[in-house]
């Protein structure tokens, strides 16, 4: 077996419209705006899955037992780099209250194009207000956008060849 590395291999786009989670379009994901290279190695904050634990045992048991609840993310989030001048279309876009779609494609090279049958998660989501981060020795200017999941997201999707 051999590791899977992750540097530039993570693609992640803001995207306004997608007609179905689970096979997003090439061509809507084309529509999005591609965050990678302004988010900081650290910035895909809270995109990880946590299910809860429902004790299903009874009166009469001798054991604990459990099973799945229900799943959620807490504290997702956007960690950017600012760019200068009006060229910031990050800082533009995700605005407190604007909504759309986190798109997420892992461990292929972040400049491919998207294709049909790229593995894709999809995550519906509005912004919080943003979060300048206090300045430090030897680092650009951060901030952070909350990104609060609205709706189920589609962990497993498949991109679509349709526009």
């Amino acid at each position: 077996m051999t590791d899977v590395i992750s540097d530039g291999r993570t693609k992640v786009a803001f995207v306004d419209t997608i007609a179905n989670l689970a096979a997003p379009t090439v061509a809507e994901l084309d529509a999005g705006l591609e965050l990678q290279h302004v988010i900081t190695p650290d910035g895909l904050i809270g995109f990880e899955a946590t299910t809860a634990e429902v004790a299903n045992d009874s009166l009469a048991s001798t054991f604990d037992t459990k099973t799945i609840g229900r799943d959620s993310f807490s504290g997702t989030a956007l960690r950017l780099k600012k760019q200068s001048g009006a060229s910031d279309e990050a800082y533009t876009k995700l605005v407190k209250g604007a909504s759309g779609y986190v798109v997420i494609r892992r461990d292929e090279p972040e400049g491919d194009a998207w294709a049909a049958s790229d593995a894709v998660e999809v995550y519906p989501v509005t912004c919080g207000q943003t979060r300048f981060l206090p300045p430090e020795a030897n680092t650009v200017r951060r901030y952070e956008v909350p990104t609060m999941i609205t709706d189920a997201p589609e962990l497993r999707a498949v991109v679509a060849a349709g526009a």
